[in-house]
């Protein structure tokens, strides 16, 4: 695999914490300040670019675009008397990618504070063209932009509890992760998975227990011995439902059928099959199963199957919604696949439904009790190299308009990180950002090579963005999360329990 590195600021990293009397023996936390503001740091107005070469400027809607859209934008901007800037924006090496030229911008303007800018938008979109603000620090390739770093260590020499996930009553249902740490008793925790339309986004694997559908082959991180093992790799998993000598695949576990977000589903999905962070596929012939976990399925056209905890079949509906039994599951079903499960489930039969997750070489991965897998991603650590599968994970879009792609890889965002030393202590990470100033966050190929610099050995990604949100029982909320409104709710989150 090519080695990836970004330069960071040349700040000594400790590798010991403040332990404060609040946290139990072998948790430390350490917050570190890295890079500063200075003088090239400024305010800018991005002008949008239509996706082609003749769309409308007053309505376009892309980030960034080939360097002759660009070169047609600005030049229309130069006529009406303003002096745009067209810039190229690299694309960094991965290790599943090769660094090349992502696309160009367009910008305008040097401002000290972003009303400026304000102001200078409008006047842009009063001469007919669209587009946003910007904050040059936050452009993701600036090694001496300042960066609030917030790291969690586990030391299980010391510490005698556990570190795994949770969620609140049903998995469909968010919590804070203060108001999680409150009812579990936990010292500590972070924001874990992404959660869309109220379920998990991606594999999720609980005590054993397949309770989220995969993202096939994208990346995640498996946690045994109560958090005192971390294994990074990439992950499949499929789920066969059987009656008699019939069998379907099953599209979902606890998700809305239809719907897939992050999409890699497992047949039948467009626009694509392969994973795409961030992008709405669509099924509209979907077996979905819905576990105890989940809370209430939802209501809709369809079939479904009512099964006991034995797979016995308990009623046999042509709408959906009812609710799963306790320790049994609903099987639903829409468009064709409404047809087969009616045609093969009938009241007092038997529905079997089988599970196999695989790591990236093919071998099955045990669900043991002490098993917990969490797909988030992207891969950033592995084997102690910075290993980021950027196209494998989805993090790079199929198409033309690569507007996700800089807006979610390339520019800083604020992060979460979970990872393991080489002195087999857990790391929970998180870099504040969109804090003009502050804190500006980091891309993606910057996080890796903090947490190598932090020294992990296995390092995995979290959701991020307003979710991050690293937070002790004793002192509250840590780093400072970017929403206006503070900390989000979240599907799930992990927790450092005493």
């Amino acid at each position: 695999m090519a080695a990836l590195t970004i330069a960071l600021p040349a700040v000594a990293v400790p590798a010991e914490g403040t332990t404060s009397p609040t946290l139990p023996p072998g948790l430390t936390l350490t917050t570190l300040s890295l890079g500063a503001q200075d003088a090239d740091d400024f305010w800018t107005v991005h002008v949008y670019l239509p996706a082609t070469l003749d769309g409308p400027a007053a309505t376009a809607g892309t980030a960034l675009g080939s360097r002759e859209i660009a070169d047609r934008i600005a030049a229309g901007l130069r006529e009406k008397g303003f002096e745009p800037r067209v810039e190229q924006v690299d694309l960094p090496a991965f290790a599943d990618r090769p660094a090349g030229v992502l696309g160009w911008t367009v910008r305008l303007g040097r401002y000290a504070t972003s009303g400026e800018a304000s102001a200078a938008l409008t006047q842009v979109r009063a001469a007919g063209f669209t587009g946003g603000t910007r904050y040059t620090a936050q452009d993701g390739t600036d090694r001496n932009a300042p960066q609030k770093v917030h790291v969690l260590r586990v030391d299980f020499s010391q510490f005698r509890g556990t570190v795994d996930t949770d969620f609140g009553p049903a998995l469909n249902g968010p919590e804070t992760l203060t108001d999680l740490i409150a009812a579990t008793g936990a010292s500590a925790g972070i924001n874990a998975q992404w959660f869309y339309n109220r379920a998990p986004g991606g594999l999720y694997v609980k005590n054993g227990k397949l309770i989220g559908s995969a993202t096939q082959g994208r990346g995640g991180i498996r946690i045994t011995h109560g958090g005192r093992r971390v294994d990074v790799d990439a992950y499949t998993a499929h789920v066969t439902l059987r009656a008699g000598g019939a069998t379907a695949e099953v599209d979902g576990v606890n998700r809305l059928p239809g719907e897939v977000w992050n999409c890699g589903g497992v047949g039948g999905d467009q626009p694509t099959q392969k994973p795409q962070h961030d992008l709405k596929c669509t099924d509209p012939s979907e077996l979905v199963l819905f576990t105890p976990e989940w809370g209430v399925p939802p209501v809709g056209e369809g079939a479904e199957a009512v099964l006991d905890a034995d797979g016995t079949v308990l009623a046999v509906n042509t709408t959906r919604g009812a609710s799963v039994p306790a320790g049994g599951s609903v099987v639903q079903a829409i468009g064709d696949s409404s047809a087969w499960l009616l045609a093969h489930a009938a009241p007092g039969g038997k529905l079997t439904v089988t599970e196999r997750v695989e790591d990236s070489r093919g071998h099955r991965v045990p669900l043991t009790p002490d098993t917990t897998i969490l797909q988030v991603g992207p891969t950033l650590v592995r084997d102690g190299q910075v290993s980021v599968n950027a196209d494998a994970d989805g993090l790079i879009r199929e198409g033309s308009d690569q507007t996700f792609t800089y807006n979610w890889t390339l520019r800083a965002n604020p992060r979460s990180m979970i990872g393991m030393d080489d002195r087999g202590r857990l790391m929970l990470v998180v870099v504040d950002g969109r804090q003009a100033g502050y804190s500006e966050g980091l891309g993606i190929a910057q996080t890796a090579e903090l947490m190598k610099r932090l020294g992990a050995v296995e390092a995995m990604n979290l959701d991020g963005g307003g979710s991050s949100v690293l937070a002790t029982a004793g002192a509250g909320i840590v780093n400072r999360p970017s929403d206006a409104t503070g900390q989000r709710s979240l599907g799930n989150v992990f927790l450092v329990r005493p």
